[in-house]
């Protein structure tokens, strides 16, 4: 089982460096970076994080395929694969449909460009040599001359069922978002057929008593999901409840849970939890 620290996209980029170095110091596997609309972009933060650590497993937490051309995707996370051998974990889904329509990258068939997104930017980080006409990606002959020694894992920020069986047909992991529980954990590990399929699940994070502030993430959440608040999964309240819930997304199956550390100050909200989880 794995822990793994989000860096939230409100934070001030310029943190990223010193938020790094300390979780490298700590008792965390992971560290992950964001790509949302207006915020940073995910590649070079992903760059900025593995230059500044040693041993922190850097995950990206998702690059949206419609953004993205698939060989020059293949081509940056091959450059860091190689730089930093075993130490990345490349998420790709959907993107956000509606931040997709903004800037003119919404898919006409989003399942269709994802599957072959991830299955080409797979076998070029592979060292192949990749011809597709697809529905959605076009590619000839094209190949990676410095290709990593050790490939990347693939993994799908997917949700929905369609998009899950996909993630377990062609990624090497499934990334589920902040808020899920246990019946979401489940349904995903039969869709994606689990075994040495890697389950991440993202969970808030608040060590406080701030009613407020509890109310405003699971609101947040619930509006994604399209649930109830009171169904949203968050890791809050004192370090021990926040443990807690961290273990249960563990014993429902997640092998990797990643908070996200909620307000200007994180790191802190992150050693109470540790201490708890020790």
């Amino acid at each position: 089982m794995r822990l793994g620290v989000m860096f939230d996209r409100d934070l001030p980029p310029e943190s990223l460096i010193p938020f790094c170095r300390h979780l490298d110091a700590a008792e965390v596997d992971d560290v992950w970076v964001v790509e949302d609309l207006g915020w940073t972009g995910a590649i070079s933060s992903a760059a900025t994080a593995l230059a500044v650590t040693e041993r922190l497993r850097v995950g990206i937490g998702i690059t949206p395929a419609p953004l993205r051309n698939p060989a020059l995707l293949a081509m940056e996370l091959g450059n860091l694969a190689r730089l930093h051998p075993g130490r990345l974990a490349a998420g790709i889904g959907h993107g956000v449909q509606d931040w997709m329509r903004q800037v003119g990258a919404l898919a006409p068939s989003p399942l269709a460009l994802l599957e072959e997104t991830i299955t080409t930017v797979r076998d070029l980080l592979r060292g192949e040599t990749v011809t597709l006409q697809g529905r959605a990606v076009s590619l000839d002959g094209v190949r990676l001359v410095h290709p990593p020694a050790v490939v990347p894992p693939l993994l799908a920020g997917v949700l929905r069922p369609r998009s899950l069986e996909l993630s377990g047909r062609v990624a090497q992991g499934t990334i589920l978002p902040e808020g899920v529980g246990a019946g979401k954990i489940e349904e995903a590990l039969t869709l994606t057929g689990g075994g040495d399929h890697e389950l991440v699940v993202f969970v808030n994070l608040y060590v406080g008593g701030d009613a407020a502030t509890v109310t405003a993430l699971a609101e947040g959440s619930a509006e994604f999901l399209k649930i109830a608040p009171d169904e949203v999964v968050m890791a809050v309240g004192s370090a021990e409840e926040a443990a807690d819930q961290v273990r249960s997304l563990w014993e429902a199956g997640a092998r990797t849970v990643v908070v996200r550390p909620f307000g200007p100050d994180p790191l802190p909200q992150v050693d109470l939890l540790l201490a708890e989880l020790r």
